[in-house]
């Protein structure tokens, strides 16, 4: 039986980012998508919805405030780019509270929580995500996994570089961009630098190779690569270790 959901955003690029996700899973059927709470009540009114996507700073109405004036609100999942609301949105029986860029990975274990997706196709699905949305520049742009070479990070942000692609700068940790990224495709290497896991050319206990492009590999990160250079097993295809 599938969940019938709506969204309730005022941003479209993180509609979007939503819209993409729901698509792709056979479970989850978009009713509507409403750009404010009043939208959202008159769908409601004549939709029985399972399951809502509900960004909180919204215009006239914040969305923990739409939760408030409903007599009988289906389930919940907070999406926004502030953590200030947390502690209230669970106090709302909320699923789950998702701070954006969400990522597919993220978006999977919260949707999990409420239409039980059976574990293993959860994890096949994790496994491959494909792309991931970052902000920039004041809208959503789509990053293709398999284009990623490796990502830097500076004080207040990090820059992507990717294959045939022009770099892309975005405000975030490279501690939030590596919680959101697939573990099985992407290495931490150094508190400045993660790399795909698939990009690298060779290395040594102290550096990493992607073509020419020399990374350093920082100490309290060399764990990850001990059994690489003791038997090779771990090694992708092609690496050669120097």
């Amino acid at each position: 039986m599938n969940c019938k959901c709506i969204i309730v955003d005022d941003e479209p690029p993180a509609i979007k980012v939503l819209e993409t996700y729901i698509k792709s899973l056979p479970q989850l059927e978009i009713v509507g998508v409403c750009k404010n709470a009043f939208e959202a009540i008159n769908l409601l009114n004549k939709e029985k919805i399972d399951l809502m996507f509900l960004d909180i700073q919204m215009p006239k109405l914040m969305g923990t405030q739409l939760i408030k004036t409903l007599q009988y609100p289906p389930k919940v999942i907070f999406t926004t780019a502030y953590k200030d609301f947390a502690i209230e949105a669970f106090e709302l029986d909320a699923i789950d509270y998702l701070l954006k860029p969400i990522s597919f990975e993220r978006f999977l274990k919260a949707v999990n929580k409420f239409c039980n997706i059976p574990l293993a196709e959860l994890d096949i699905m994790v496994q491959n995500p494909g792309f991931v949305y970052f902000r920039a520049d004041r809208k959503m742009v789509k990053v293709f996994l398999d284009d990623v070479l490796y990502i830097e990070s500076f004080k207040d942000y990090v820059v992507i570089h990717r294959i045939n692609e022009n770099q892309l700068r975005i405000k975030q940790t490279l501690n939030n961009v590596e919680s959101i990224l697939p573990k099985n495709q992407f290495l931490r290497i150094h508190r400045s630098y993660i790399v795909s896991f698939k990009m690298i050319t060779a290395f040594t206990k102290t550096d990493i190779e992607i073509g020419k492009i020399e990374l350093p590999i920082g100490r309290s990160y060399a764990d990850v690569f001990k059994k690489m250079t003791l038997d090779g097993s771990d090694l992708p295809n092609g690496v050669e270790e120097r």
